[in-house]
């Protein structure tokens, strides 16, 4: 299986989404334990309820697992919150502090994944942020992520509907975290549902994020946190999308992504 999947679009908006995939070769899955061949940790239906939200957009899609290797981690193992609990560039345990592994990967079969499907994913991902930036003048990377609300290992309480990520308002111009903000609380009608959200909570935006937010060369990234209670008829086994739910956060989002494409030309200018 390639381990990425492209669909070019001609917007400035680029949609990552590193943790959709549930592929894992039959060499790794085998060294699984039963927990971890649940794959429980995946943002389950993420990519099925951003289809379609902004047609134009370009999407960059991991179809490995993130047991495999997480796309959204420092390739040298580097972590993302010295001092929190989070999950490794190859996980050893699911987000519950649960271990997943009959046979944790060695340093070498690590280094074998680094190459395998983590290199690739992001070198496709720059490649289309380049060719973004080259036709518009500017590129938008919207990284696409969700967990569950409720993940005591990781965070205390319940997690927002919206947790918006800009390292600290590092990796994009300020109009965008600002921008995105509004599209979430904007209410249309009475009957639109009320989400919550916060910026840079417990959530400020994965290496993805971090890596290639570089509002000083024409390339803005912002990373949306889901909590999947927003769209999920359950965030426990079989994990079923429910579609009252999604298509009332789908039209969210389509503001969300469309405020964004509206935004780019004025960024450009700017840049």
């Amino acid at each position: 299986m390639n381990p990425v999947s492209v669909s070019q679009g001609n917007s400035p908006i680029v949609l990552g989404l590193p943790h959709t995939g549930t592929f894992v070769p039959d060499g790794i899955m085998c060294k699984l334990n039963e927990n971890g061949r649940k794959l429980a940790d995946t943002d389950w239906h993420i990519d099925q309820l951003y289809d379609g939200v902004l047609d134009s957009a370009t999407t960059v899609r991991a179809n490995f697992h993130r047991y495999v290797i997480d796309a959204n981690r420092d390739p040298s193992g580097v972590s993302l919150y010295p001092g929190q609990n989070t999950t490794t560039l190859v996980p050893l345990t699911d987000f519950d502090g649960s271990e997943i592994w009959n046979a944790p990967p060695t340093p070498v079969e690590i280094d074998a994944r680094r190459t395998a499907f983590h290199a690739p994913y992001h070198a496709a991902l720059k490649a289309e942020l380049d060719r973004v930036r080259e036709v518009h003048g500017v590129a938008i990377l919207y990284d696409c992520h969700s967990i569950r609300s409720s993940i005591p290992f990781l965070f205390e309480g319940t997690l927002p509907d919206f947790n918006i990520g800009t390292n600290d308002g590092t990796t994009c111009a300020s109009t965008i975290e600002h921008l995105v903000e509004r599209a979430c609380s904007a209410v249309a009608d009475p009957r639109d549902p009320t989400y919550s959200q916060i910026t840079n909570g417990r959530f400020k935006g994965g290496w993805t994020t971090r890596q290639y937010g570089r509002p000083d060369q024409s390339i803005h990234a912002i990373q949306m946190e889901l909590a999947q209670s927003t769209y999920l008829a359950t965030e426990t086994p079989p994990w079923d999308y429910d579609e009252e739910k999604a298509t009332a956060l789908r039209y969210r989002l389509s503001h969300v992504l469309m405020a964004l494409e509206g935004v780019a030309p004025s960024l450009r200018e700017k840049t």
